[in-house]
């Protein structure tokens, strides 16, 4: 499904010695690249939510809404972690974003695991709260969060996003030699089994590069460290098209900026029909 980073280049490359607007050195496709890929990747959002609401019952949307949740399923993952867990460490983090989905774009249901006794297990489903929410909540008992309705809070440290889990899952995971489950509190003094919190999640793509060699003094493509756009095969025109745009408005040429918006706007409404 990725699309080849050399042929968009090389198209982008045609179309601007056609126009007679320069040559596009790879340092500036890639700069342009990057920012055109993720402007139709954060457009699929904006497109889903429009024709969401105003699909109802139309059949002619809903087909539109499946063609666009396809295009995103290819970037939802799941992120299944394990974490040490310790009594004086109650109220830690539970997920920092930076070290464990540094990719992150948009998180989505974040799920814990309760131990109980035994091997008995209690996963729950945890509900987001801002942190005010989580101070009002926990002031009663019929609001207060429990392993059956667990729940989590942002919070930023040192500019890094990480997530609070509460209750927190501080007697999950602690099994003897034997394997079997202890709870916390006993003599074992290093959990060989870690809590478990997953979240499922859409992670950003991966940034696109042109990379290459020089030999006699020109660049020529190396796929070996290169990187192809992600986005959906149907998105090469117009990536081709945004990128000519960017490198337009960089070079201040408003003639290709419009030319490149012209036949982009041109390709959007062929699709659309």
């Amino acid at each position: 499904m990725a699309i080849s980073i050399d042929r968009v280049y090389q198209k982008v490359l045609a179309f601007a010695n056609k126009e007679q607007r320069g040559y596009i050195t790879p340092q500036e496709f890639n700069l342009f690249a990057d920012h055109a890929q993720m402007e139709i990747f954060e457009q699929y959002f904006y497109d889903l939510n429009q024709f969401k609401r105003a699909s109802g019952n139309s059949g002619e949307y809903s087909d539109i809404v499946s063609i666009i949740k396809d295009k995103i399923s290819m970037f939802e993952h799941w992120h299944a972690g394990s974490y040490n867990v310790t009594v004086a460490n109650e109220y830690g983090d539970c997920l920092n974003f930076d070290t464990d989905i540094p990719d992150l774009y948009r998180l989505g249901e974040i799920s814990v695991s309760y131990f109980k006794s035994g091997s008995e297990t209690t996963i729950g489903v945890c509900e987001q709260l801002t942190p005010k929410e989580f101070v009002i909540r926990s002031k009663s008992k019929l609001t207060k969060q429990t392993e059956d309705r667990p729940v989590f809070v942002k919070r930023d440290a040192q500019g890094q996003l990480r997530i609070k889990i509460y209750p927190y899952p501080k007697t999950v995971g602690y099994v003897d030699a034997n394997g079997v489950a202890v709870p916390n509190g006993s003599d074992i003094t290093t959990p060989t089994k870690k809590a478990g919190v997953s979240a499922d999640y859409i992670r950003k793509p991966k940034n696109p590069n042109w990379g290459y060699v020089v030999i006699n003094d020109k660049p020529l493509y190396n796929s070996t460290s290169s990187q192809d756009f992600e986005l959906h095969a149907s998105e090469e025109t117009e990536l081709v098209y945004r990128i000519l745009a960017l490198f337009g408005i960089a070079i201040e040429k408003p003639q290709l900026v419009q030319t490149a918006v012209g036949l982009g706007t041109a390709q959007i409404q062929q699709e659309k029909q």
